[in-house]
């Protein structure tokens, strides 16, 4: 990450002064809740990927760190809201926004964030930026709206792409063409780095995918969509494989770990308001998981899957072959390898 970040050092650094700023409130409740989400922050890619894009064209301004921001407050609002969707408790190995505060407050928080978005990008008088951040908003909440809608349910292959062309992918692409307009690109500039986060946050997806079914990487599978009802695509493939029979056979035992889970919620409390639980970890729930998990493996729904990001990770590279060698392009590159080769 330090290598990918070499380009734009000192211009995120002066985000990350910004964006502790926004973080902030003289609401104490509020405040609260945004300090443990800027403390909780990851390796920000997203703004990262907003630099980089602006860098790349003709360089960084007060403009593309205000993108930057307005973006990572976009996708902090999105997770906020689908951990309470998702009935999540935890993100990144710690307790999730509503898990600490409560649903009401996570819920509110969210708003919070989205508000700031929209008044930091009004003040950008971007209109290009402004229809950018709005559309992603859109089909983030499309995304999760159609993955809610098919909870528990068979995907098909078509419809789990349309399901992370609208949530990872877009706010990748959006990431690639803000950046870009703020650093005033041409059009087919942005067009370039929009198909490039495009092809990148779809590949960036299957290896999260691919990573909660695998037990060679990372040790122990995680399975924790499935453990929500999410049918990603190694499932999806091993069901098109499998005989008929196994299918249906798999296929319900998906239904009877969504039925444990509606079965098994449970209110928990805060000083701030309440939340469920996910999933409870019987020993029957622990078996279907194995049961999925091995199904998965044994019909490669894993290898298809890598072939699949494979593909999305050459798109990505075809992208960017119209830009001169540079230690930009170079980050963006190794941006790209990261995604595919990370164990987590």
């Amino acid at each position: 990450m330090q290598n990918i970040k070499a380009p734009i050092l000192e211009e995120f650094q002066l985000f990350e002064q910004q964006y502790a700023q926004i973080m902030q409130s003289d609401n104490a409740q509020l405040d609260a809740a945004l300090r443990y989400l800027h403390m909780r922050s990851g390796k920000q890619l997203r703004p990262i990927m907003v630099l980089l894009a602006a860098k790349m064209c003709y360089g960084v301004s007060d403009k593309s760190i205000q993108t930057a921001i307005a973006i990572e407050l976009l996708h902090t609002a999105s997770l906020a809201h689908d951990d309470v969707v998702d009935q999540s408790d935890t993100r990144r190995g710690m307790p999730s926004l509503n898990a600490k505060f409560g649903n009401k407050a996570a819920i509110l928080v969210g708003d919070y964030l989205l508000a700031k978005t929209i008044d930091i990008t009004a003040k950008l008088r971007n209109r290009k930026i402004l229809n950018i951040i709005a559309q992603t908003g859109q089909a983030l909440a499309s995304g999760e709206l159609m993955q809610l809608s098919l909870h528990g349910g068979q995907l098909t292959e078509q419809q789990y792409f349309d399901i992370i062309r609208n949530k990872t992918a877009a706010l990748f692409s959006a990431c690639m063409a803000a950046g870009a307009i703020s650093a005033g690109a041409s059009p087919g500039t942005i067009n370039a780095l929009r198909t490039f986060g495009l092809e990148l946050g779809t590949a960036f997806q299957l290896k999260d995918d691919i990573l909660d079914y695998s037990d060679q990487d990372i040790g122990k599978p995680t399975l924790s969509d499935i453990s929500d009802g999410k049918v990603t695509l190694p499932l999806i493939i091993a069901l098109q494989r499998a005989p008929k029979a196994e299918a249906n056979d798999i296929s319900s035992k998906i239904e009877q770990l969504v039925a444990n889970e509606n079965a098994s919620l449970v209110l928990g409390t805060s000083s701030l308001g309440t939340w469920h639980s996910p999933l409870q970890m019987t020993d029957s729930n622990e078996q279907i998981l194995q049961t999925i998990q091995s199904f998965v493996l044994r019909y490669d729904g894993i290898g298809y899957s890598t072939k699949m990001m494979d593909k999305y990770k050459k798109r990505a590279t075809d992208a960017l072959s119209s830009f001169h060698d540079s230690p930009v392009k170079s980050s963006l590159l190794q941006l790209l390898n990261y995604s595919i080769i990370r164990n987590y």
